[in-house]
């Protein structure tokens, strides 16, 4: 089933939709908090994970605000999509989206990427952060592509982790948009989220995806990537996060929190 480009109307939009409104409005006509909850709140800022109860409150929350998130990365199949988060590393996705479009409209295939050349694609990618190491790895995992799988996108992290300038936070982003896989690729705003929010706190981001395989309930684990990821980018900031505009603001025990 081919993949569709992500609509213009992405999630960060509608979480600042939502956003609009306070959080004691959202809070209005809920249940009361969980016991769990409540005694998370009296020991702000320490470091106990939630437990259950509380996990699910919040992924509950993220859903309704936004109950199908979408990844902001442009992209018109698998192969484009494996291509654009190879060269997201270290850069915005707005600044790869104004790349790969010029690119993917001449070369959407590995052929056609080989056949444009690494000095063409490094001319298109110019802008962005590492682009001629980024270019020497999308010429070189097309051409492994089309040597190991007919130019086909691996359906595994160990082969997708094969190809060049592919670790497992990219391989977990391409299994979960393209093939709808339940993993979750633990970007810096991920690693903030869950270790703020004490859903899944880790030293590094591989404790923490495997903090979070364990505690997401199943219902939400197809997105929780991206609603952590997007509620980090554009509410749950590293500095001055936006707690007045925030669906889990009565829920936070962060020492972070600003109301």
């Amino acid at each position: 089933m081919p993949i569709k480009t992500p609509a213009k109307k992405s999630l960060g939009a509608a979480l600042k939709r939502r956003a609009r409104k306070p959080a004691k409005e959202l809070a209005a006509g809920k249940r009361s908090l969980p016991k769990a909850l409540q005694a998370a709140r009296a020991v702000k800022g320490k470091a106990k994970a939630l437990d259950a109860v509380g996990i699910r409150v919040i992924f509950q929350r993220l859903h309704d605000a936004n109950p199908e998130p979408k990844g902001e990365l442009d992209y018109v199949n698998q192969y484009t999509l494996l291509v654009a988060v190879v060269l997201s590393a270290q850069t915005t996705d707005t600044g790869v989206n104004k790349a790969t479009g010029p690119l993917f409209a001449v070369a959407d295939t590995p052929q056609k990427m080989l056949a444009l050349g690494e000095d063409k694609v490094r001319d298109y990618i110019k802008s962005i952060g590492l682009y001629r190491t980024k270019a020497k790895n999308v010429i070189a995992l097309s051409e492994q592509l089309l040597a190991n799988s007919g130019g086909e996108i691996p359906r595994s992290r160990e082969e997708l982790e094969k190809l060049p300038g592919v670790g497992r936070k990219t391989a977990n982003v391409v299994l979960n948009i393209a093939f709808g896989e339940e993993t979750f690729a633990v970007d810096t705003h991920l690693f903030r989220l869950a270790n703020r929010l004490r859903i899944a706190p880790g030293k590094t981001p591989l404790e923490v995806e495997l903090g979070l395989e364990k505690c997401v309930p199943k219902e939400f684990r197809r997105h929780a990537h991206h609603w952590l990821i997007l509620h980090g980018r554009y509410i749950c900031k590293a500095v001055k996060p936006e707690c007045e505009k925030c669906v889990l603001a009565e829920l936070c025990t962060s020492g972070d929190k600003r109301i």
